[in-house]
């Protein structure tokens, strides 16, 4: 089925009912912090979603107003954003999350305390009008060579994954916010970025059951509303399709096997596995057909022509019965049985919930400090950070590093921010930190060949270099001190901080405490 099945102008005759149906099952983006024009029409005329991103987002009290606007458009509207509360963040993406993502909370490993921190983020969601979140992520770290799971893991140990999944989504469901498990059937064990190419995960069915699917199960068990498919090619089940659009992995396994009955939302159905093999309208239909229920569009391409188009190629694949009527109307049904759930839960922030405290004490519980040779005061920090591209997921914008909870506590902290540095700047920048307590700081340093070589030059010439690991860890534990936060969020920084200072590596003069 090829792009061009949508500009047959399927939409010309067609019924309203069918117009609103097909509508129903999207989950379009947009530019702007305002609600266009193009999209209160589509809303009025039956649009089932909307997805928004950090270009949508400035303070809480915008996006209350802009969610606001959506409902008084249709009130049945689900609201979804791609906040997991770690490196992937969209509430806080413009000054990093103030809570630990889903590795650190997998390395405290207290699910207590998981649960705490899901429910305070589903409050806060709660509180803004949004109703979805695509979270938790609930992928296995099966693969340390994986580029776009990382950190958003709970770790690689399948029973420690699951039982984190089920707190989180027991939490966040607890404001009325509905959980989406993801990427269903677990992306984990690829080395292959799903938004650049086709994974292929090569677990066989045994393994795939014993090692990627039981974190779904514990969130399908623990009341999940929701799971989003993952683009990936699982040999064991289908050799030919990607999982969002395989019956066989949605049908079979996902309804089937695991008695889900909630809601199946795609990925990125603009994201290269599917839309260069398929196009987004085919990619689209092929999804509804093998049992997705909503589409997500917009992340990388959000205009009305998209969505037109999308739309106007599932009414032509009603039209000449690629798509049976009825299943459409079974995804529409169960999009709206979700936005009504989240209507009948929502809950409101309120005092008392304790939370305030559940996200600095999990960063600090999973903060790992290994001290390999005994720590000596310097100067006012110098930090460096050695600054790597991340995924997609990842948002560009989002700050990281220790730099500012360093600046906090010693205000003539200095900051030196690295790209794929020669050995002239690298030798110039350890020349400038003389003196003073040398910081570098990493995000998955294994991962980025210039990482570590430039890392292992600063070690040679400053052995006394504290080391700070952002991203996802290994067992090595390199430099004077090492820490690893387990993710690159506010509060991760601020645990890593309190560590340096509590070790008496800052300058005592240049330290204003706390």
């Amino acid at each position: 089925m090829e792009e061009t099945m949508g500009s047959r102008g399927a939409g010309r005759g067609e019924s309203s009912v069918l117009a609103a149906l097909a509508d129903a099952v999207l989950q379009p983006g947009f530019v702007g912090t305002t609600l266009p024009e193009w999209v209160r029409r589509r809303l009025s005329n039956g649009l089932g979603g909307i997805a928004l991103y950090s270009r949508n987002i400035v303070t809480n009290e915008q996006v209350k107003a802009l969610t606001a606007a959506i409902r008084a458009e249709n009130p049945h509207a689900v609201v979804a954003t791609d906040e997991e509360g770690g490196d992937v963040t969209r509430l806080e993406a413009r000054t990093g999350s103030s809570r630990p993502g889903n590795l650190a909370l997998g390395a405290a490993d207290d699910p207590v305390l998981t649960g705490h921190v899901a429910r305070g983020l589903g409050l806060e969601l709660a509180e803004v009008g949004v109703n979805l979140t695509y979270a938790p992520v609930v992928d296995i770290e099966g693969d340390l060579d994986n580029p776009v799971v990382g950190t958003r893991a709970f770790g690689a140990d399948p029973g420690l994954v699951a039982r984190h999944a089920a707190a989180w989504v027991t939490g966040v469901q607890s404001a009325g916010v509905a959980a989406c498990a993801k990427h269903f059937p677990g992306h984990g064990a690829t080395s292959t970025d799903s938004h650049d190419a086709l994974p292929t995960v090569t677990y066989s069915a045994e393994e795939l059951g014993r090692l990627a699917l039981p974190p779904f199960r514990a969130a399908i068990d623990a009341g999940a509303k929701a799971v989003m498919t993952g683009h990936l090619l699982v040999p064991a089940y289908d050799p030919d399709s990607p999982a969002t659009t395989s019956s066989r992995l949605l049908m079979e396994l996902l309804r089937g096997e695991l008695g889900f009955d909630g809601l199946v939302v795609t990925d990125g159905i603009e994201m290269a596995p599917v839309s260069e093999r398929y196009g987004l309208g085919g990619a689209t239909v092929r999804a509804l057909v093998a049992g997705a229920d909503a589409v997500c569009v917009g992340g990388q391409n959000a205009s009305p022509g998209v969505v037109g188009l999308i739309r106007n190629t599932i009414m032509a694949a009603v039209a000449d019965g690629t798509l049976p009527e009825d299943r459409l109307a079974d995804a529409a049904a169960r999009v709206r049985r979700l936005a009504d759930w989240a209507r009948e839960h929502r809950q409101a922030a309120g005092e008392g919930d304790g939370l305030d405290s559940a996200e600095l004490s999990a960063a600090r519980r999973a903060l790992r400090v290994t001290v390999n040779q005994p720590p000596r005061p310097g100067g006012p920090p110098y930090v460096v950070e050695l600054v790597a591209p991340t995924n997609l997921a990842i948002d560009p914008i989002t700050p990281w590093g220790v730099a500012a909870e360093l600046t906090a506590r010693a205000p003539a902290t200095t900051v030196a921010r690295l790209v794929e540095p020669d050995d002239d700047t690298l030798l110039r920048t350890v020349k400038a930190a003389e003196g003073r307590l040398l910081v570098v700081t990493v995000r998955t340093a294994h991962r980025h060949a210039w990482v570590s070589a430039a890392l292992d030059a600063m070690l040679v010439r400053r052995p006394d270099a504290v080391v700070v690991e952002m991203g996802t860890p290994t067992s090595a534990a390199p430099g004077a001190v090492h820490l690893a936060t387990y993710g690159a969020t506010r509060v991760c920084a601020r645990a890593a901080a309190e560590a340096i200072a509590d070790l008496g590596l800052l300058d005592s003069g240049a330290s204003t405490g706390g």
